[in-house]
């Protein structure tokens, strides 16, 4: 446990959690960041804590958190999606500091960020020892999203885990999806655009924009991404291969093994623009976005994050 004397101040604190978070274990977590710290006085001038009620919940009490040193958010993936789109409405000097305290299924943004997960004191023990670090957030059509945004087939597994959420969890949800939709997938989706301008096209099957280097519980779909670097990480098809090599390459795709396969290709841009035939599955950090064409940008250093050091 830290001591009050290590403790890094968070100054005048607001704790948002979902408290139906890893099934109904958020509030319990809440309370016990709560007593941790009201235990240590110097972590913070004031401590307020708020819990989400419903969809779309936590994006108001970001919004309205402009008064707050430090934002702490407690949940999976998808209440930190919430929060930033909040924090995002704000002016960039009115933002607190963003913490993030995982308690989720995928716990993407904190395997990035390399925050304990689905353990609340041992992760805000790192948030108390973190440094400040201003972060990217990437927009596509006004919704902005901090981990991932994908559309064909591989948003088509993420939406389907939203379904099944009761017999899995992580990867292994992940997995397990993928797999049912992978095998039967006989079409792709047909999309043609420009990734900075050069014009790109084709029938994909997978095409994932990437800040952080995961999905689905921690399928490393773009390896090489960071958080801090300006840009967005992509990784697409241009067709959709045969069944056992679709299955084949989501499979190294667990491991980040897939970067080699002559079926995918890699890149990192600014802006992207994309236009399908029909709209595809999408989804933005896990909550679905219905649209046919597509405009995706970087936005740099947009929040400050406690990143624990690794």
């Amino acid at each position: 446990m830290i001591s009050s004397m290590q403790a890094r101040p968070l100054g005048h604190t607001l704790l948002l959690a979902n408290p139906v978070s890893r099934s109904g274990m958020g509030k319990e977590g809440a309370e016990r960041i709560s007593q941790m710290l009201s235990s240590l006085p110097s972590s913070t001038c004031t401590l307020e804590a708020k819990l989400t009620t419903g969809p779309g919940d936590a994006t108001k009490i970001a919004a309205a958190a402009g008064d707050f040193d430090t934002l702490l958010v407690l949940g999976g993936d998808g209440v930190i999606h919430e929060a930033v789109n909040g924090l995002m409405s704000l002016e960039k000097g009115q933002r607190p500091v963003l913490g993030v305290i995982p308690m989720g299924s995928g716990n993407d943004y904190a395997r990035t960020l390399h925050i304990i997960k689905n353990r609340p004191e041992k992760a805000m023990e790192q948030l108390l020892a973190a440094h400040t670090q201003d972060l990217d957030v990437g927009q596509v059509n006004g919704v902005n999203f901090m981990e991932t945004l994908s559309f064909g087939l591989d948003a088509a597994i993420a939406l389907d885990t939203m379904n099944h959420r009761t017999t899995g969890r992580g990867a292994h949800l992940f997995a397990d999806s993928g797999w049912r939709i992978f095998s039967t997938a006989k079409d792709g989706y047909a999309f043609q655009g420009t990734i900075d301008g050069a014009p790109v096209s084709g029938n994909e099957a997978v095409f994932a924009v990437q800040l952080g280097p995961t999905y689905g519980g921690g399928f490393r779909i773009c390896p090489a991404a960071k958080p801090d670097d300006r840009l967005l990480d992509i990784c697409y098809s241009k067709e959709l291969p045969s069944v056992p090599i679709t299955l084949a390459v989501f499979a190294l795709a667990r491991f980040g093994l897939h970067t080699r396969s002559k079926h995918l290709f890699f890149v990192q841009a600014h802006h992207i623009e994309l236009d399908f035939e029909a709209a595809p599955p999408c989804q933005v950090d896990g909550e679905r976005l219905v649209a046919t064409h597509f405009e995706i940008d970087s936005v740099p250093c947009a929040i400050k994050v406690l990143v624990p050091a690794h």
